[in-house]
């Protein structure tokens, strides 16, 4: 995990003025345009256990408690209540692909945004909030836990990171998540996904924790300008290559796979029983994720 460095006075005006930034934006759009679907979507979903009874004909023989029924006797169910709170856990990728942005974000920014406007629903809603941020490792873990001041230190934490790494390993930030949380969570997994591998991981990840994908992009990242002879490279493994980017072939080339690479990754995901809601720098967030919430409501 990261370094504990002794910031200048301007470095800590600068960091509370954009925390400032960002909770106004947050809190403005919860009130506006989020915190009533928030609310009818999540509430309610999740029971915990409470206590044992004995059994009484027509009950679900599928939550008697095996343990008590043998040292009693007789017959015992488990007794469950609506969860009065949910925990919901953001877990955002700082990996160095997120720098990238060509609009008027980068997917870091977004990401962001996005971690703030999550962290003020979950308060606007009484509901335990933490943060995950990770690269090719865990850079920083903060419990969940309830009210603004939480919140703030959870966008303060995502606006004054210094990543450690510079890869993206969602495996291990996934299994972190689930040595971490021992209670069902709605875990918000923030990435471009540029990875591979995290297939099996994110598979029992969400058949334990309710998992939500937002998946990042950039324009420019599924379309090729023409700029001439341009070298690119990796921004995660340093690989560098010479690309003429003039070359109509080179452009179509590009786009179908970068075409291909999106839905291969959308494809995946939801075929892990996880939800997909994908967000790009160059568009409006709150949109597409009041129209998820709106689909979601309507499976219930």
């Amino acid at each position: 995990m990261g370094t504990l460095v002794h910031e200048s006075s301007p470095h800590r005006a600068d960091l509370a003025r954009r925390v400032r930034r960002l909770e106004i934006r947050a809190k403005r759009l919860v009130a506006e345009r989020l915190i009533g679907q928030y609310g009818s979507v999540f509430r309610g979903r999740g029971l915990e256990f409470s206590e044992v009874r004995e059994y009484q004909p027509g009950d679900d023989i599928r939550i008697i408690d095996w343990n008590v029924t043998a040292r009693m006797g007789v017959p015992f169910v488990k007794k469950f209540v609506e969860e009065r709170e949910l925990t919901v856990l953001i877990a955002t990728d700082l990996s160095a692909s997120q720098q990238f942005g060509t609009a008027s974000l980068t997917k870091a920014e977004l990401a962001a945004e996005l971690s703030a406007l999550l962290a003020f629903a979950a308060v606007a809603s009484n509901d335990l909030v933490g943060l995950l941020t990770f690269t090719d490792r865990v850079e920083a873990f903060v419990p969940p836990a309830k009210g603004s001041r939480h919140a703030l230190r959870l966008v303060r934490e995502l606006l004054d990171a210094r990543p450690a790494g510079s890869g993206t390993d969602i495996g291990a930030a996934l299994n972190y998540v689930q040595r971490a949380l021992p209670r069902r969570a709605i875990v918000f997994l923030i990435s471009d996904f540029m990875d591979d591998g995290f297939e099996a991981t994110l598979r029992s990840t969400a058949h334990r924790h309710d998992v939500i994908a937002l998946a990042l992009s950039d324009p420019r990242e599924s379309s090729l300008s023409s700029m001439g002879l341009v070298e690119v490279e990796d921004r995660e493994t340093g690989e560098r290559a010479w690309l003429d980017t003039g070359d109509k072939r080179v452009q179509r080339g590009f786009e179908e796979q970068a075409s291909a690479d999106s839905l291969e990754r959308g494809h995946v995901l939801k075929s892990l029983g996880v939800d997909v809601v994908s967000l790009a720098t160059d568009q409006d967030y709150i949109a597409p994720l009041t129209a998820y919430l709106q689909a979601r409501a309507r499976r219930r």
